[in-house]
């Protein structure tokens, strides 16, 4: 009997959704083509119920996911401003404080206890305000530039970690955001940008464990797109 290798289980915090026909009422979800990318590359989702948190709050998150092999943190609604310690713009959306503390402590853990972490869209946005940073609140009316819905190419910087996953010097990507980084977080390098001059990747410097951040969705590509794909695959790599 051949007995297979269980999948490195990879930790995904729900979105709380308004409402799911399937369901009737309020919902925790998330994106299946992100679900379908992490399973294709060899490891196994695992969406989880973002809980209020009293402090500490690493500690906390420790005990409850032990058997995490890796973290993703997936795109979303924004961020709360008073994490970075500005007052609110009036297009914020979706926003979540019980949402916000849960990633900010998921990322916070993965950077401390050296778990693989990859972080999507607003994710990456996580990561740069745990360590930090600060956010562009709304990029078409504080800095002229608009990136809702929007595919286009990326320059890799020359001495971008990403070069080791990806081969090619500029990559198509999809993106949907209406915020991105200003102010980058402690230890936070650019490693790709945008023609428009705004951070499309970033990683973390002195690192031990694995990290990327990528302003875009890659899930979106990933199923057409070798080099979308190629990015889980080595995240997941990192996990086994």
């Amino acid at each position: 009997m051949i007995i297979e290798q269980p999948r490195p289980l990879v930790i995904i915090p729900a979105r709380f959704s308004e409402d799911a026909s399937a369901l009737r009422y309020e919902a925790e979800v998330a994106a299946a083509k992100l679900l379908q990318a992490i399973w294709d590359a060899g490891g196994e989702p695992l969406v989880v119920h973002p809980t209020a948190l009293q402090e500490p709050q690493v500690d906390t998150l420790r005990r409850r996911l032990w058997m995490t092999d890796a973290i993703l943190l997936p795109g979303g609604g924004d961020l709360s401003p008073r994490w970075y310690g500005q007052q609110p713009h009036p297009t914020l959306y979706h926003v979540d404080e019980t949402q916000d503390a849960f990633d900010l402590a998921l990322a916070r853990w993965a950077i401390a206890d050296k778990i693989p972490l990859l972080a999507i869209c607003r994710g990456s946005q996580v990561v740069n305000v745990a360590l930090g940073g600060t956010l562009v609140q709304d990029m078409t009316e504080q800095i002229g530039r608009t990136h809702r819905k929007f595919v286009h190419d990326i320059e890799l910087d020359d001495d971008s970690p990403l070069r080791e996953v990806v081969t090619d010097d500029r990559i198509t990507i999809s993106c949907s955001h209406h915020q991105c980084i200003a102010d980058l977080g402690e230890n936070l390098a650019a490693a790709a940008h945008a023609a428009d001059g705004t951070i499309e990747a970033v990683t973390l410097d002195d690192h031990a464990g694995w990290y990327l951040g990528v302003q875009w969705h890659l899930e979106d590509l990933a199923d057409t797109d070798p080099i979308q794909q190629s990015i889980f695959q080595a995240f997941v790599a990192a996990a086994t």
